[in-house]
């Protein structure tokens, strides 16, 4: 599949609303081949990656502790991401 979808389990703190949603985006923009939809499939992207989203919350929350935190950090955690999407720093 795509190895560059982050993992979000076990990071501390937990991943965010925001990292969850842009995961769910990531993986309907690689199975769609989707970049940017047009207006006409744009609320059937946007449901699906809120469907996709809802169902990774649920599925995080129910899986046990980690050892260890991931090795990869998410892209809206690394400052230069986060700097050009004009985002301030990462607080958590």
């Amino acid at each position: 599949m795509c190895r560059n979808i982050t993992e979000l389990r076990g990071l501390q703190p937990p991943a965010t609303d925001d990292e969850v949603t842009a995961a769910a985006a990531q993986f309907v923009r690689k199975i769609t081949g989707i970049g940017k939809p047009n207006p006409a499939v744009a609320p059937a992207i946007d449901e699906a990656v809120q469907e996709i989203a809802a169902i990774t919350r649920d599925l995080l929350a129910g899986l046990p502790a980690r050892r260890g935190e991931p090795t990869t950090v998410p892209p809206l955690r690394r400052p230069a991401v986060r700097q050009r999407l004009g985002l301030g720093p990462f607080e958590g």
